[in-house]
């Protein structure tokens, strides 16, 4: 039989194993930040695939992950007031989601590591200096797409387009860097912009009224104010007969006819490893940013037919979902 003072001495070692990072039995606890500046199936998607990313390299909330997770509702001062908030809590990095979410986390901090994801063009936003390892606390998954393509589905849809109308928020930088290209781009294929600003989300139906009768279709591309407010493009879009083509394919379930876009799931996925190899000892800046490659065409019969236009078979076979 043990002593007392043996059998203390043995569940002191015990305690010691258990505590230890090599038993495997208790890992050390990361916390992970993540903000994103509004609420919307798209960027939804993004926060459940970061989830899903950090779960399947071993990190569970309750158990060796904090997590947290915000949104600033669409207003930029709040997203800068959750800024503020994350880097004053210090977790192992900050997820961030949508260009001016990382916009004010990266202006917050210089030492808390940052992984940005759904930013159209990184640069641009000024999160880094180019598409090269930054060197700094931030890298990210871009979801930039080739307007070419988007412009080519668009005939598509509609060969005898070329007008095409755009609703967007000239506050949000993403936008700003879309609008400009297409300026270019448009006359090279035989097509001109027309562009509705809307600076709110309030604004995104009158914004799209002023549109019909000047353009033969309306693109929409993941301005977060546009998308958040969907609906009220669609209304327009129906009530008078105005395609409506979008770059998010969470749009085409919402009533855009077609879109030619990312899985944003599996985007969210690719950001949640990019923070899996920092919380793992990478440091950001030694992470050159990443893109999301693989397109998918999603057509929304339905939508088709209420906006007035007839789809081909031909887009149909080539089509990954319809929506009827």
């Amino acid at each position: 039989m043990k002593s007392p003072i043996n059998k203390w001495l043995s569940l002191g070692a015990l305690a010691v194993a258990l505590a230890s990072p090599f038993s495997g039995v208790m890992a050390e606890t990361k916390s992970v930040a993540a903000t994103a500046i509004v609420e919307h199936p798209a960027l939804d998607s993004v926060r459940d695939g970061v989830r899903a990313a950090l779960e399947e390299a071993g990190y569970t909330v309750g158990d060796n992950l904090k997590w947290q997770y915000q949104t600033a509702q669409g207003n930029t001062a709040t997203a800068g007031q959750i800024a503020r908030k994350f880097v004053g809590d210090k977790p192992d990095v900050i997820v961030a989601i949508a260009t001016p979410s990382a916009q004010a986390v990266v202006a917050s901090t210089k030492s808390v590591p940052v992984v940005f994801a759904a930013v159209t063009d990184p640069v641009a936003a000024q999160l880094v200096r180019d598409w090269e390892a930054s060197g700094s606390n931030v890298t990210g998954v871009s979801d930039e797409l080739e307007l070419d393509r988007q412009m080519e589905l668009i005939k598509r849809v509609l060969p005898e387009a070329k007008r095409v109308g755009m609703v967007y928020n000239p506050g949000e930088a993403n936008s700003v860097v879309v609008v400009e290209r297409l300026r270019e781009l448009l006359p090279e294929m035989g097509m001109t912009l027309v562009e509705a600003a809307a600076p709110r989300t309030v604004d995104m139906g009158a914004a799209a009224r002023s549109l019909v009768g000047k353009v033969d279709v309306i693109y929409t591309n993941t301005d977060n104010n546009v998308v958040s407010a969907y609906e009220s493009l669609v209304k327009v879009g129906t009530d008078t007969k105005t395609p409506l083509i979008a770059s998010d394919t969470d749009s085409v379930k919402r009533g855009a006819i077609a879109a030619l876009g990312i899985d944003y799931y599996g985007h969210g996925v690719q950001a949640g490893q990019l923070a899996v190899r920092v919380l793992e000892g990478e440091a950001p800046g030694s992470i050159a940013p990443q893109k999301t490659g693989e397109l998918s065409l999603y057509v929304n019969r339905s939508a088709a037919a209420a906006q007035g236009v007839t789809l081909t078979q031909e887009l149909l076979d080539s089509a990954a979902e319809i929506i009827d």
